[in-house]
């Protein structure tokens, strides 16, 4: 099975992939958090630092977010430069201000000029094979049979799957019939997306989807960051990880204010991870103070086991 992390935004950094695959190498490819390229031709200090090579250990596909395919093959052309060979199309960001200008899933409202938008990037030369994130439709999963149709006239090189519609944003039981149904009517390889929390959600997967060769997970690996590891995860390793990061985060972004607030950002998901942790994960939210919140995060895995069955959602 090949395993990629799914971005996220304001969590899954330079800072936080190079580390996690250091101490955490089993995922095979990570994704940035979206780019979105416009008409100023370049990329804006961010983005840049996120796809320059030498901020990167571990294998990347950077992730683009746009609508006007000028602007798109822009983009692609600039990292075509930089050396990567394949790079990744949002149709599945659920965000109110990314769906108002209809990005993202928001594209998906508009299936001809999303069609358009294919043919124009497809007939280009000197760019990245592209792979498309999707989300199954707007408001109904029954209108993922039409988007196919479109994805299938083109050579997309992979689909990543999110088997739930916009409407859904993150929230409910995914599609996974939708997603079979997919695997019929199309030769494109398909990446499966949605509620990958525990070791059990992999394996009843496979069984269900023998044939399907990978699967992109976001928020159950930074719940637990070696849920796709061969070992299970141990505390020293994680607390090693979690160390690393704060001093990374504190130089990166010179204020411990700042680091606190990005640390906060990943514990929202890795308290699921300690049994009993529901009184922790509302003192840590409230916490203000870089000293009480790491006071805090040290009792937490000084008072609470481990339970990765536990993360079960969000």
């Amino acid at each position: 099975m090949v395993y990629e992390f799914a971005p996220l935004e304001g969590i899954t950094d330079h800072i936080y992939r190079n580390l996690h695959q250091r101490y955490f190498p089993a995922v095979d490819r990570y994704y940035t958090p979206f780019i979105a390229p416009t008409e100023a031709g370049r990329f804006a200090p961010r983005d840049k630092r996120e796809v320059l090579t030498e901020n990167n250990e571990a294998p990347l596909v950077p992730q683009l977010l746009a609508k006007d395919a000028e602007n798109f093959l822009w983009a692609a052309r600039k990292l075509w430069e930089m050396g990567y060979r394949e790079i990744n199309l949002n149709l599945g960001c659920p965000s109110g201000t990314v769906v108002a200008k209809r990005k993202g899933a928001g594209f998906l409202s508009e299936p001809e000029l999303l069609d358009a938008f294919f043919d124009r990037i497809f007939s280009a030369e000197g760019i990245p094979e592209v792979s498309v994130k999707t989300r199954l439709g707007v408001k109904s999963p029954d209108e993922f049979a039409g988007l196919l149709r479109i994805y299938n006239k083109y050579p997309i090189s992979g689909l990543i799957v999110h088997a739930r519609t916009l409407a859904e944003l993150y929230k409910g039981p995914v599609h996974p019939e939708v997603f079979a149904a997919a695997l019929a009517e199309t030769k494109i390889p398909l990446c499966y997306n949605g509620n990958l929390f525990r070791r059990e959600d992999l394996l009843a997967f496979s069984e269900r989807f023998p044939t399907v060769k990978a699967v992109m997970i976001g928020r159950g690996l930074v719940a637990n960051p070696a849920l796709v590891s061969p070992e299970p995860i141990e505390k020293e390793r994680l607390y090693a990880f979690l160390g690393d990061l704060r001093e990374n985060y504190l130089e990166a972004f010179g204020s411990r204010r700042n680091a606190m607030m990005r640390m906060k950002e990943i514990w929202f998901y890795l308290i699921r991870l300690f049994a009993g942790s529901d009184e922790y994960a509302a003192k840590l939210a409230r916490a203000k103070d870089w000293s009480e919140f790491f006071m805090l995060t040290d009792r937490v895995f000084r008072e609470l086991p481990l339970d990765p069955s536990g993360v079960t959602g969000f």
